[in-house]
């Protein structure tokens, strides 16, 4: 067992560990809400406005994810170590003309090259980042700050959805976009250079695992491999259920409205889903709670695809999104459960490229999917199958040096 927090070289006391997470909440809110939620309600104004297709659109923001994917690897490496305040400050700078750049787009190509620089702040302010944060300064306790941290973010929709719907509405689509990226400006710059101030714990002081072994012997490694592509396989049939759920639930004959709540009530069960993660590390070693977790995604995936009631889909919807919410939490802690913290930063931004990839390409391939096999039930079943080859590869992704307790 590791000893308490505030013994830890480097370590924060408890005042300053409230403050970092307090600030990495109202930060991941309003990046989430600002840099990824607010184009999906804005985008069919957007084509409306200007003429560019929705499928352009579309591919525009999906690039900005590949970019951000690719760009999460260096920035975990100057993460491990510098910590979270330069970079992520600098990343909240950067957001902020990219989204003027956004609004002010006067044709595609522009519009693309703005969300490409969005692109590099997300890689710099988003998830992965912060994980790191509070890995590194919570130490044995950060199964508990990252249950908070995600559930908080998971209000991200909750907060900027109606927001950018009523700043449309009222100012139009623009303006709505200056208005949000003067949000952005004021809670995440100033939030990340003074929230996140304090020393950064010394490499190998936090984590179990192996913190000896090279970075470039984990990402080579069978285990790793393992890890990537069965996260990576149940990440692309979790993201492709929440786009193409609506269109399941039209093809059971289901009206848009009760659609909507089914979809809704599965991002509650998301936010459900975390809660129940650190009881299940407390009960579980790492490769059975992993295993666990993606054969979840894959049946609950697989009952979308087989149900026929309107109230069964609902409870389905509920259930896939606790899974869901499960895993965000799994990849989050996939890194220091086997390999330590020492270069959680660096490996976490190698892992979570591959599945940052797959989200980008999952409304699309999910759709692609469902036209080659005929419809969206039995695209669901694919998905199942996909998520269910992602949780037998779990059972090869924990290194033999890792022993099945918890740090």
């Amino acid at each position: 067992m590791v000893p308490a927090t505030a013994a830890r070289p480097g370590a924060l006391d408890r005042a300053a560990l409230r403050r970092v997470l307090a600030t990495l909440c109202v930060t991941e809110i309003t990046s989430w809400g600002v840099l990824y939620y607010a184009f999906p309600v804005l985008a069919a104004d957007i084509s409306a406005t200007t003429g560019w297709s929705l499928p352009s659109l579309t591919a525009a923001f999906s690039a900005s994810l590949l970019v951000a994917a690719l760009v999460g690897i260096p920035v975990g490496r100057v993460l491990d170590r510098r910590g979270p305040r330069a970079v992520m400050t600098a990343g909240s700078i950067l957001a902020v003309p990219a989204v003027l750049a956004i609004a002010a787009a006067q044709n595609l190509v522009w519009f693309f090259g703005a969300w490409l620089l969005a692109g590099v702040a997300m890689g710099a302010v988003l998830y992965p980042p912060a994980f790191a944060a509070l890995t590194r300064w919570y130490g044995p306790r950060r199964v508990r700050a990252l249950t908070v941290l995600t559930l908080a973010a998971g209000l991200a929709s909750t907060v900027f959805a109606p927001l950018t719907a009523a700043l449309a509405a009222h100012l139009g689509w623009r303006q709505a976009y200056v208005v949000l990226a003067v949000v952005l400006a004021v809670v995440t710059v100033t939030g990340h250079a003074w929230g996140l101030r304090g020393p950064w714990p010394r490499p190998g002081t936090v984590g179990a695992g192996s913190p000896g072994q090279a970075p470039e012997q984990v990402v080579r490694s069978r285990a790793f491999v393992a890890l990537v592509a069965a996260l990576a396989l149940s990440a692309f049939a979790a993201f492709a259920v929440v786009v193409n759920l609506v269109p399941l639930l039209a093809e059971r004959g289901i009206g848009a409205g009760t659609a909507a709540v089914a979809l809704g009530l599965g991002g509650l069960g998301q936010v459900l889903g975390r809660l129940g993660y650190d009881p299940l590390v407390q009960r579980l070693g790492v490769r059975a709670r992993t295993v666990l977790v993606l054969i979840a995604v894959a049946l609950t995936t697989a009952l979308l695809g087989a149900l026929t009631s309107a109230a069964a889909l609902i409870v389905a919807a509920v259930v896939a999104g606790m899974a869901r919410g499960i895993l965000t939490l799994l990849q989050a802690t996939a890194v220091t459960d086997r390999w330590g913290a020492t270069h959680y930063g660096r490996l976490t931004g190698i892992l979570s490229a591959p599945l940052t990839i797959t989200v980008a390409l999952a409304p699309w391939a999910g759709a692609s999917i469902a036209a080659l096999t005929g419809g969206y039930s039995p695209m669901f079943l694919v998905l199942a199958i996909l998520a269910l080859g992602g949780s037998a590869l779990g059972l090869a992704s924990t290194p033999s040096a890792t022993t099945e307790r918890e740090s």
